[in-house]
């Protein structure tokens, strides 16, 4: 084998290699990760067969790159080969159908567990690639049985077996040596999601918050000691029917590949990318939870808000039907507002994830009071989230006339909202009347001040004290 050395790497079986063959993996929120390890290579100038068992069970063979970070070795894979046909019990009795292995079971002689070899013959494995396995069948002393007569005893594995998932590459090679490459590919198998809690006292509008990350690997391999990334954002992949997870760009990937170490959190091309600042094992089947932020006395105020009609809004069509929307429901929505900024104890690009709201009751002990979701919010923008269902503030939100001319091309729609605070102290709360039926319209008649938030949408902003009723009217005219 003077032109071609056959290797197996497994980094683990190196000695001293723990800190050089440290992994490195940048994990995105949507269900793939790009992995990059140290392949330590001894290669002879021309070509060479190289065995790489370190993939994981879930990686895109096409998306592999290989190389030498120093630049010294110019390196051409020919030829890859992936299999992921690791060996299992019901594997090997495949490949011995037909023949006659040994059993070994315990049987009790004298009192004493006794092991006792049995030959048995194997007539079906039960092996089923890609599906549920079946009963084997194994021959002994000339009668079939279904099920295994004792623990299977194999010969030799072979050389067409493999004990994990295998790239087997047909490496081009400038010059010999001995070096270490990277090898890097995407691959399926790998979440990551943020989770928040937020904790308020019993009154006031400061609130701590503290964020999690979450990771889980299903990617049927252990990373020990893992430089771990987490991007965040939506990066475009494309989605094979049929296939659980897309292709990255491969120049999209190279530069994953050479992104320079981060600090906990920073903008990274379109995205934003967080660093666990400590290289952490993150083990196949395994969930793993570390705070990444902890703010304290961020300003974060309740506000009520009213949406008598949130099921109706304007959907680009004249509506002249009387009865859509006529009435509403009576739930006050029960939210809080916080701005993500540096003079609000905040400041960093949150992913999206869920945040639960915790409150303090007057012995000091935590409650669970509701849960929302935020999306990916950047630096100074306002989040908004609710918390559930005010108990003690109720609206009314009924339809008082309705008047319409398709002569003239106009319509006339009145509305009344009650709102009623049976809490011990005021509260302001915000109605939402969405103008559902055209989009030219025109408020003719208010008994409150409003603000026009968006084409269709306008607020009023009432306050209402302790055991107080409000009403608001308004009159709204549509022409086309």
């Amino acid at each position: 084998m003077n032109k071609s050395a056959v290797l197996l790497f497994a980094a683990v079986a190196l000695p001293g290699a723990v800190a050089v063959a440290q992994p490195a993996l940048t994990i995105y929120n949507q269900n793939f990760a790009v992995v990059r390890d140290i392949v330590p290579l001894d290669l002879n100038s021309g070509v060479n067969e190289v065995r790489y068992p370190g993939a994981t069970a879930q990686v895109e063979p096409d998306s592999v790159i290989l190389r030498d970070p120093t630049g010294k070795h110019s390196l051409q894979i020919l030829e890859q080969n992936y299999r992921n046909d690791p060996v299992t019990q019901e594997l090997l009795l495949s490949l011995f159908e037909g023949k006659t292995i040994d059993f070994e079971r315990m049987r009790l002689k004298d009192n004493t567990q006794t092991p006792e070899i049995i030959p048995g013959k194997i007539i079906r494995s039960g092996y089923v690639p890609g599906g549920n396995p079946e009963q084997p069948i194994i021959e002994v002393n000339g009668k079939l049985q279904f099920s295994l007569p004792g623990q299977p005893l194999f010969p030799d594995l072979g050389d067409d077996t493999v004990l994990k998932p295998t790239l087997n590459w047909l490496l081009q090679s400038d010059k010999p040596g001995k070096f270490d490459a990277e090898v890097g590919y995407i691959t399926g198998g790998f979440t990551w999601e943020a989770d928040y809690n937020l904790v308020s006292p019993e009154k006031g509008d400061l609130v701590d918050l503290i964020g999690w990350v979450t990771v889980n690997n299903q990617s049927g391999k252990t990373f020990h000691d893992a430089k771990i990334k987490l991007m965040a954002g939506d990066v475009n992949r494309i989605q094979p029917q049929g296939v659980p997870y897309g292709r990255m760009p491969k120049m999209a990937m190279m530069e994953s590949l050479a992104a320079a170490p981060a600090v906990t959190e920073k903008a990274f091309d379109e995205f934003h990318l967080y660093s666990i600042a400590r290289p952490t094992t993150l083990r196949d089947r395994e969930t793993k939870q570390v705070e990444f932020v902890h703010a304290e006395h961020v300003v974060a105020p309740t506000i009520y808000v009213y949406d008598g009609a949130p099921n109706y809004r304007f959907y680009g069509g004249l509506n002249y039907d009387q009865g859509y929307g006529a009435q509403g429901n009576k739930k006050v929505r029960v939210m809080r507002e916080f701005v993500n900024s540096d003079t609000n104890h905040l400041g960093i690009a949150l992913p999206a994830g869920k945040l639960r709201f915790y409150r303090r009751d007057a012995d000091g002990q935590l409650e669970f009071v509701g849960e929302d979701r935020i999306d990916h919010t950047p630096r100074n923008e306002t989040i908004r989230v609710t918390t559930g269902n005010a108990f003690d503030l109720v609206g009314e939100r009924k339809q008082t006339s309705f008047h319409v001319d398709t002569g003239d091309k106009w319509m006339d729609e009145s509305f009344e909202i009650k709102l009623r605070n049976r809490k011990k102290e005021p509260v302001e709360i915000r109605v939402v009347e969405p103008l559902y039926r055209w989009n030219n319209w025109e408020i003719t008649q208010k008994s409150d001040d409003f603000t026009k938030k968006d084409s269709q949408t306008i607020e009023f902003r009432v306050p209402v004290k302790p055991d107080e009723e409000r009403v608001v009217t308004y009159t709204v005219h549509y022409s086309w």
